[in-house]
């Protein structure tokens, strides 16, 4: 290797004497094939620059001392700039090696925590949930029973990546293990909250909205573990109202009991649920007020409920200029029988 970096010196002075002399620019091309040997051998920058120092020297022994003293101060400065360079580049592989390895924990979670929007008789179900980045600390999730009720679970992690993530497999995993007859709203809650609080970091709390929808009754059972309230359209009256339901956030304490609440719902009806990066969406400097989700809702209330959801997502992503600083999670349930 040395005889052929002596080899690429002697043709790098060569190279820049002719250049000196008749700035030809075949120079400047044939020295490109120079470089790449450097690069090949793992040449630094600053002994490119020690080499141009002696090639000059050798050609010009007479150089002004103060043309010298730049020289080596550009040495000094591509030296600096080396140790900076491979710094930088060992950043650079670090980071690329995390988000590979953030973008297989990111399809992982979509296989764990995938559900399928059920066909219930009677009932248009729209959702969509979006990350702000790759992973996400939102979950929903549907559960149909064998007597044809609709269990409904929308849920936040106080806390992101994946950490998030494996949590949210473990509650999902946990509400799939319980019996049918014990999927009450307040006994999925009580239940995942004992989970929560003995497999969670104590700095990680889950806030969850639980439903069951019964179709032969057309009433909703709901409870929740202190999760974003969600609303309630009322379509005879045109007009929407929030739903009321008090409860402690998952994993605090052990022993917490949660309330259970009822709602009838009517033909047109809707329910709509959420999570906060809907609700505290930002325009410039400003969070959005409920009633703007509303609005915009009521203005795509005439499209079935999935292109509802769609739509209005899409206003709220223009509003932010496509980027969104929290997870994005809308659910709209419409009766329409």
């Amino acid at each position: 290797m040395a005889n052929l970096i002596n080899l690429d010196a002697a043709t790098y002075k060569d190279l820049m004497q002719h250049y000196i002399k008749t700035q030809d620019e075949k120079s400047l091309y044939q020295i490109e094939q120079v470089s790449k040997n450097f690069i090949k051998n793992n040449i630094l920058p600053e002994e490119i620059v020690n080499l141009h120092i002696q090639a000059l020297s050798e050609l010009y022994p007479n150089l002004l001392e103060d043309f010298q003293h730049s020289m080596d101060f550009l040495l000094e400065a591509m030296i600096s700039y080396g140790l900076a360079h491979q710094e930088y580049q060992k950043l650079r592989e670090e980071q690329y090696a995390l988000k590979s390895e953030i973008s297989v924990a990111a399809s992982m979670q979509d296989t764990l925590l995938g559900t399928t929007k059920p066909e219930i008789e009677g009932l248009d179900i729209g959702v969509l949930s979006v990350p702000a980045n790759q992973m996400n600390g939102d979950y929903h999730h549907f559960v149909k029973g064998k007597d044809g009720t609709l269990g409904i679970a929308i849920a936040d992690v106080i806390g992101k990546g994946i950490p998030a993530a494996l949590c949210m497999s473990m509650i999902k995993y946990s509400m799939d293990s319980y019996p049918e007859e014990s999927m009450s709203p307040r006994n999925i809650l009580k239940n995942l909250n004992r989970v929560v609080e003995k497999n969670v970091d104590p700095s990680m709390f889950i806030t969850m909205f639980y439903a069951q929808y019964i179709p032969s009754e057309s009433k909703l059972h709901y409870s929740s573990a202190g999760h974003e309230p969600g609303f309630y359209y009322n379509a005879e009256n045109n007009t929407f109202e929030e739903i009321k339901s008090r409860g402690l956030v998952l994993g605090v304490s052990p022993n917490t009991e949660y309330n259970q609440y009822e709602l009838k719902i009517n033909k047109d009806d809707m329910v709509i649920l959420l999570t906060d990066g809907v609700t505290e969406c930002r325009d410039g400097d400003r969070f959005i007020e409920s009633e703007e989700v509303l609005d915009v809702i009521k203005k795509y209330a005439d499209l079935p409920a999935q292109e509802m959801v769609n739509q209005v997502y899409k206003h709220f992503e223009r509003l932010q200029n496509f980027q969104l600083r929290d997870d994005f999670t809308l659910m709209i349930l419409r009766k329409r029988v």
